[in-house]
């Protein structure tokens, strides 16, 4: 009998096949945060009326934005099933963000300097930061086989059969 053998270092087609698809997610995941950033950038200062002063201090629209960022942040790490798959998107909505905050050369600002961008910038990042700690964590990349590789790991020094 012949038995297939791979070389070491590289993974089996299905493993290609498999990393490639996941590439593919992940990029469409960094575009979703970026779509989400766009949007919820231009309409985190909608106004809401009279709240007798409270919509002074604590503008709610902000934070509404940011607990559905957190939803969909978690909810991305939890379906990927890694911390990444939570980070990407936030990365994605806080690259928009981030454009959406500087200066442009006619002087506009679409997040500006007041206290619902204030808000909407800190309250996104917290969301972001909250839903890639709570992601529970797949393992680390230092205690994974190298694709190939079968087995235990001899750390005692002796021989093994």
């Amino acid at each position: 009998m012949e038995e297939e053998q791979v070389e070491a270092g590289t993974p089996p087609v299905g493993g290609a096949l498999s990393a490639l698809v996941t590439g593919v997610v992940y990029g469409l995941l960094f575009v979703f945060g970026v779509v989400y950033g766009v949007v919820a950038g231009l309409e985190h200062s909608w106004p809401l009326g009279d709240l007798g002063g409270l919509g002074d201090t604590v503008p709610p629209i902000p934070i509404v934005l940011a607990l559905v960022l957190f939803g969909l942040l978690y909810g991305a790490g939890r379906l990927m099933n890694s911390k990444l798959g939570a980070f990407v998107p936030g990365m994605g909505w806080m690259f928009a963000a981030l454009v959406f905050s500087m200066k442009r050369p006619e002087g506009d600002l679409i997040i500006a300097a007041n206290v619902p961008g204030y808000y909407y910038l800190g309250a996104g990042a917290v969301a972001l930061v909250a839903a890639v700690l709570l992601i529970p964590s797949s393992g680390s990349w230092l205690l994974r086989q190298p694709y190939g590789r079968t087995g235990h790991v001899n750390v005692s020094g002796e021989m093994s059969a």
